[in-house]
């Protein structure tokens, strides 16, 4: 359980010292990973008809197979216990659990996860279980998909299922990993699946997560013991203006609104901001706000959960708004709804192979902002990493310095954060594997550990070595 930050401080040698309890860990995705795709009565998600339309992802790649957790399962957890992890965030398939998204659960489905979980707490390892991280299975987007309220209901009944099998054993739990994706990616821009681009379906698509959410919270908290923890995990962008004009400080506004406090502000006060509100009126009336909704969305969370990799540069476009240098990518379909008069730019620096600029400071800044905003609400860093060119070299041997360069000054950005006053409680490496990195295919490598994908062959990568050491000691080396 993610337990309250106590001291943190900086040794005499330029070392910074964690807070006593601090969480260490790292996370994967159910379909990025698991593999066996249609085992054991599991069903298509969303992913696997994307994946296997061709010219959707790289090299026409799929999660057929990934990195076979679904059978190295031992394996893995294995290796996690030697990096020293005191946590480990994954993802249920739902496909796996509800292969209709309707009705009872397959119990084969869940005695994967019971398997899984009695291995991580028998090597000392916390289970962090995500109920949604992108594998709606087909079913349900045949019947419309997120952009339908029955959606949010049906997430609820899924949580239920999740929380009476595993809720005796799984302390900690998230609701959505990254709706912003789910909807914004996958119904406007369409570079995700389910690949569909219309603009209200994806503005409908983030209040029916958003509803979701709030109904999978209630459901977990009707049937978890007191002492279990809630949480959602949201991408935040952290916008930055190009130049100090206030035509590009709207333009930060504007998607500060769609891809922050269109969720931040249902989930933790209750409300719609009234900008986005009237930033898309020209696209929807917003009926599909039905009354009750906002006080089902605004529950308790018990910590946030901030995914965050590189800072997002934006000025006003002038009327013709390019949004291909968004980071999320291209597409002739913009996943920036209202938001036409926007262009976004490549940040300065030093990038990773993901084309993301290097940018610690963004993260320190986005910490200190939500710590701000709410002040009650304890942090988690759920996700941040970085994809390199990793290969092994002719003596098995995978080193990844600009990785470690990497997670060290983001470490240290969180390390001055919480110096500063922000309530940070853990933070969680992504990724454990090497896997399959959505519509780039197997092309991206974000793991600790590299993954020879012809073999299913884990090697421990250098950064993984680094990773454990910070973990075990809780102290971040100077530089």
């Amino acid at each position: 359980m993610v337990t309250a930050a106590q001291h943190s401080g900086l040794g005499p040698d330029g070392t910074r010292v964690f807070p006593e309890g601090f969480l260490w860990g790292s996370a994967t995705a159910s379909y990025q990973i698991e593999g066996a795709a249609a085992e054991d009565g599991r069903t298509p998600s969303i992913w696997d008809t994307y994946a296997r339309t061709p010219g959707r992802v790289r090299n026409g790649d799929t999660g057929d197979i990934a990195t076979d957790h679904y059978h190295r399962w031992r394996e893995d957890v294995a290796l996690m216990a030697e990096l020293g992890l005191g946590a480990y965030r994954f993802s249920l398939a739902w496909p796996r659990i509800q292969p209709t998204g309707r009705g009872p659960a397959a119990q084969r489905g869940l005695d994967f996860y019971r398997r899984l979980v009695d291995e991580l707490l028998d090597r000392g390892i916390q289970p962090v279980a995500t109920l949604y991280h992108w594998d709606l299975p087909q079913e349900l987007e045949d019947a419309g998909g997120w952009p339908e309220r029955a959606t949010a209901e049906r997430l609820a009944e899924y949580a239920a299922l999740a929380a009476d099998a595993l809720g005796d054993r799984v302390t900690t739990w998230t609701t959505l990993n990254e709706p912003w994706c789910s909807a914004f990616l996958g119904y406007g821009s369409g570079v995700h699946a389910p690949g569909r681009t219309d603009p209200v379906a994806a503005l409908r698509a983030g209040h029916h997560l958003n509803l979701g959410h709030g109904l999978a919270v209630q459901a977990l908290r009707d049937r978890l013991p007191a002492t279990a923890q809630v949480s959602v995990t949201l991408n935040f962008h952290h916008v930055r203006p190009l130049t100090g004009s206030d035509a590009d400080a709207e333009a930060v506004r504007r998607i500060d609104a769609l891809a922050n406090r269109f969720f931040t502000g249902p989930m933790l006060t209750g409300a719609y901001p009234e900008d986005l509100i009237k930033d898309t009126a020209a696209l929807t009336d917003w009926s599909f706000v039905r009354d009750g909704d906002l006080g089902r969305i605004h529950q308790p969370l018990d910590f946030l959960g901030v995914n965050y990799y590189s800072p997002t540069l934006v000025s006003a476009a002038g009327g013709s708004g390019v949004h291909t240098s968004d980071g999320h990518g291209n597409s002739d379909h913009s996943p920036w709804p209202g938001a036409d008069t926007v262009a976004f730019h490549q940040p300065p620096g030093d990038t990773t192979a993901m084309g993301w600029a290097v940018d610690p400071a963004g993260l320190y800044e986005l910490l200190r902002r939500l710590s701000a905003d709410f002040p009650d609400t304890p942090l988690v860093i759920t996700e941040n990493g970085a994809a390199f060119d990793d290969y092994a070299d002719p003596s098995g041997n995978v080193d990844d310095p600009a990785r470690i360069a990497y997670v060290r000054g983001h470490l240290a950005a969180v390390h001055q954060a919480i110096t500063d006053g922000a309530d940070v409680r853990g933070y969680f490496l992504w990724s454990l594997l090497d896997n399959f990195e959505w519509a780039h295919g197997y092309s991206k490598r974000f793991g600790a550990v590299y993954v020879d994908y012809p073999t299913g062959t884990r090697i421990p990568k250098a950064s993984a070595r680094w990773y454990a050491e910070v973990a075990r000691s809780g102290v971040l080396p100077g530089v």
